[in-house]
């Protein structure tokens, strides 16, 4: 069995994207791989998506498996013990629906945002 990191594909060029991102770097281990999508162009290939798609929802890649959205914050949080009674929050089947429509309005107008400036 071969460790692999956990991928986080993230928009750096988002200073709010960015502002999040920074913060998880300063509490987590070397377990995770931030991946600066506005900078890495191999972005594309290695998630199989396109680059509207890269920049419309944050992606992270676990076990070789791609998620997209709302979920990826499940996971980063689980990673870093500051922030894994997010997970345990957020995961209830209750408030779920509501974080991920949440941040899909949002994660939309930063998608937006960021499609302005590219």
């Amino acid at each position: 069995f071969i460790f692999m990191k956990t991928k986080v594909y993230f928009n750096n060029s988002c200073s709010i994207c960015r502002a999040e991102i920074n913060n998880y770097k300063k509490h987590c281990n070397n377990d995770i791989d931030w991946v600066d999508i506005s900078t890495c162009k191999d972005s594309e290939k290695q998630t199989g998506l396109n680059v509207d798609n890269l920049y419309r929802r944050m992606h992270v890649i676990e076990d070789g498996k791609l998620i997209s959205g709302s979920k990826s914050f499940l996971i980063i949080w689980e990673k870093i013990p500051k922030y894994k009674f997010l997970k345990g929050i957020f995961e209830n089947p209750i408030i779920f629906p509501i974080f991920n429509i949440f941040y899909e309005i949002v994660a939309y107008f930063l998608y937006l945002k960021s499609k302005l400036k590219r």
